[in-house]
């Protein structure tokens, strides 16, 4: 039987199996599983799997536990809301703000499995498949790929193709499917949906767009982070990018994720938002295509801002980066050292300037407060989704 999304598609429940008997037999996966459990339940767990039956209760057994221990060990807590704004018998693509490589979706997972709905597809760019034990991992957990690169024809062939797979996963497999808001995480802090994003998602509509946008039924959502664990990072790869010539060390986006992974967050929030459905009835559907476009991202972004979780972090740091004391009741003096002492430590980093890593760190958990009061903030666009 022909299958056109064959090479994007994740796994289905009788692929899975022989892909789960692989990752038992895997080295590198067994010792994941032991730094994610204890002496004695190490056991427990590889037996569990050994008699997993379908997609969704490997997801129980591993992921939950996967995320409890993250949870436990590298936050000070996360606070989930906005499920009721959902329904149990209904798909949504949700599009997400985007600061962690695996986090970000897998929180929403750990949501998901809580309040007892079904889990969503999950869109993972090809570049992080580093290797055959992660694309195994990664495609048993509904994990789909989104092909970057290639020529502008096959960019556009595989925009159209991925356009209707997530079409596909929520008319005839009745799954939802979560995507970023832009390609790549945000790193300065800024939080913007990418236009091409969203005109990918609605080609399956071909000039249909608002019939699209509704059959669609968008879900913004919004993640937040008292410490991003990758900003070093981030910061380091804005500043050497600064003359165009900075180009990804071989396994970067592997330690990217690794380091986002047992990282320390801090306090996390997620919130659900509401459908994007009453609202597309305001959108002019004289306006051209590329216009309705960027009401809908105005739409989503709208969310996001509103449901962004400001910590005392991102105000300190917006006075410092603007020599103000405007948000101070928002934070004590014993919050302000401390947090200077941490982008202190962090700006330490051996192939860029301190005094232009302690900026750009600053920058990057001020912008946020800028976003959220409406203040002068400057973006380059960047619309290559």
């Amino acid at each position: 039987m022909n299958d056109p999304f064959h090479e994007i598609r994740h796994y289905n429940e009788e692929e899975a199996k022989s892909a789960l008997s692989q990752l038992l037999d895997n080295p590198q996966f067994l010792s994941a599983i032991k730094m994610f459990s204890t002496e004695n339940s190490y056991d427990e767990i590889i037996n569990e799997l050994k008699h997993v039956d379908s997609i969704f209760k490997l997801q129980y057994s591993i992921i939950y536990r996967f995320v409890n221990f993250i949870i436990q060990n590298k936050t000070n807590g996360i606070a989930f809301s906005g499920i009721n704004n959902i329904k149990h018998d209904e798909v949504y693509v949700f599009v997400g703000n985007h600061r962690d490589i695996v986090l970000d979706p897998v929180f929403l997972q750990k949501y998901f499995l809580k309040e007892s709905f079904n889990t969503s597809k999950i869109a993972f760019g090809d570049n992080l498949m580093t290797s055959n034990t992660l694309e195994l991992f990664f495609k048993l957990n509904k994990m789909f790929i989104v092909k970057r690169g290639g020529t502008i024809r096959e960019k556009l062939i595989n925009s159209q193709l991925l356009s209707q797979y997530i079409h596909h996963s929520l008319t005839v497999e009745k799954e939802s499917v979560w995507i970023a808001q832009r390609n790549g995480r945000a790193k300065n802090g800024i939080d913007r949906t990418q236009q091409g994003l969203v005109k990918m998602l609605v080609d399956f509509s071909k000039n249909d767009i608002l019939s699209g946008f509704r059959e669609l039924k968008i879900v913004p959502v919004s993640i937040s982070y008292e410490y991003d664990p990758c900003d070093r990072l981030k910061a380091r790869e804005l500043i050497l990018s600064e003359n165009n010539s900075y180009k990804k060390r071989k396994g970067e986006d592997f330690e990217s994720m690794k380091q986002g992974i047992f990282g320390y967050k801090g306090k996390v929030s997620l919130v659900i938002g509401k459908p994007i459905i009453d609202e597309i009835d305001k959108i002019d559907d004289s306006l051209r295509n590329n216009d309705k476009i960027g009401e809908m991202c105005k739409l989503i972004d709208e969310q996001i801002h509103r449901n962004f979780k400001l910590y005392e972090n991102n105000y300190i740091a917006y006075d410092m980066v603007e020599n103000s004391s405007e948000f101070a009741a928002h934070y004590s003096r014993e919050q302000k050292e401390e947090f200077l002492k941490y982008i202190d430590k962090q700006s330490v980093i051996e192939d860029a300037p301190k005094d232009k890593m302690v900026q750009c760190l600053l920058k990057m958990y001020a912008n946020p407060v800028k976003t959220a009061f409406g203040k002068e903030i400057t973006i380059t666009e960047d619309n290559n989704w």
